[in-house]
């Protein structure tokens, strides 16, 4: 493939990003594994001093903003596009599960004196759960009633700590301990393995560990059986489920794995913030992450990396424009929804999806397409699973 291929639409200057993916579906696997090799050194070396300061501008740190904004929401935007992107369920209480994750470590590290890998185990297990408990009675529903009942429960949850003495009500839970340190192996001047309240670089290593096993996690699920079952869900339900594929046991498993993943970053949050309280779980966040996933790109694992990116950094960068920064950043959203529905780096499928009007996301997975509009793909992708 030769990736001096331009796109029609910008009058022949620059490579077009069709191009790109041309090249990379036949790029033999020595250069996708460089590739991917180079994509990890960068993120390695990101938090560095001569980057941070033009990424955090002249107030901020750019080590904790990379370990208590971007790293989280990265990793909380990987597992809601399991549910939204690739499931084609409108979840607007995801940050009740990354809640269930932050009180998992809080309660069994102050109270039984558990360590923070067996929290993690154990967390990631409870909001699994907790993803079975709501979709279980809700999973039925479809569309914007399935928003409403997720965003209650997002809101159950909240009510709820706060209104338990067990977790210290709305003072949350004081003292939560540290991951032990792994070594005090340095490279750089820097110990990645030793984690306190100095040095927010461990946490963000921490979470770049994490953030590679979900995309791998999240890859080796959508080649799947697994991964074509959601696809024909989130294209068309009533034709998949005529087909044959069970869709309510897969939809409760997207439900169940992006919830685990949302856990998981709770308990990286509560561990490096040393205290939660219910304030740091409201719907805002569930909201920012959903804007996440599908700003970037829903459906497509890099182009979320980068709508949680952009959705972490922009606000915090911009930090000294106080009031007003939250002002444009929403206008600046609703004009990407307007003129690019689709998302920065939107997956030809997904695309696709939008432009034939065939539910998922863009539809809030209410509708199912029309006659004239049902693409070809639709029919395929449900047989295949059904089988």
């Amino acid at each position: 493939m030769n990736l001096t291929k331009t796109s029609k639409g910008n009058g022949g200057r620059g490579l077009s990003l069709d191009a790109l993916r041309d090249w990379w579906a036949t790029a033999p696997g020595g250069a996708r594994w460089a590739v991917y090799g180079l994509l990890v050194v960068g993120a390695l070396l990101l938090p560095s001093e001569s980057i941070g300061a033009f990424m955090a501008g002249g107030g901020g740190d750019w080590a904790t903003m990379l370990s208590d904004q971007i790293g989280i929401y990265i990793l909380l935007g990987l597992g809601l596009n399991i549910v939204v992107g690739m499931a084609g369920l409108l979840d607007l209480g995801y940050v009740a599960f990354y809640a269930v994750g932050g009180y998992t470590i809080g309660i069994f590290a102050t109270k039984f004196g558990w360590h923070f890998w067996e929290t993690l185990i154990l967390a990631i297990v409870f909001s699994a759960l907790a993803g079975i408990l709501l979709g279980a009675p809700t999973l039925r529903l479809r569309g914007d009633y399935l928003a409403i009942v997720t965003l209650g429960f997002g809101e159950i949850v909240k009510k709820t700590v706060n209104n338990t003495q067990y977790v210290n009500g709305p003072r949350g839970i004081q003292g939560i301990p540290h991951p032990p340190s792994l070594s005090e192996f340095e490279i750089f001047g820097v110990q990645p393995l030793k984690y306190g309240l100095l040095d927010s670089r461990p946490y963000y290593y921490l979470l770049v560990f994490f953030i590679i096993l979900t995309i791998i996690f999240t890859k080796r699920m959508e080649r799947s059986r697994v991964g074509r079952a959601w696809a024909s869900i989130r294209e068309d339900e009533d034709a998949a489920e005529l087909m044959g594929v069970p869709t309510f046991r897969f939809k409760l498993a997207a439900f169940a794995l992006g919830a685990a993943i949302g856990g998981s970053g709770g308990v990286v949050f509560a561990a490096k913030q040393t205290s939660i309280n219910p304030e740091n779980f409201t719907f805002l966040v569930s909201a920012l992450i959903l804007a996440a996933v599908v700003l970037g790109g829903s459906g497509n694992i890099p182009g979320v990396v980068l709508g949680a990116f952009i959705i972490a950094w922009l606000p915090e960068r911009f930090r000294e424009l106080a009031d007003y920064r939250m002002l444009i950043f929403g206008l600046a959203l609703m004009v990407m929804m307007i003129f690019r529905p689709e998302g920065l780096w939107p997956s030809r499928q997904r695309k696709a999806e939008l432009a034939e009007g065939t539910g998922g996301m863009g539809s809030m997975g209410a509708e199912v397409a029309g006659p004239g509009t049902a693409g070809p793909g639709t029919a395929g992708h449900s047989a295949e699973v059904g089988k």
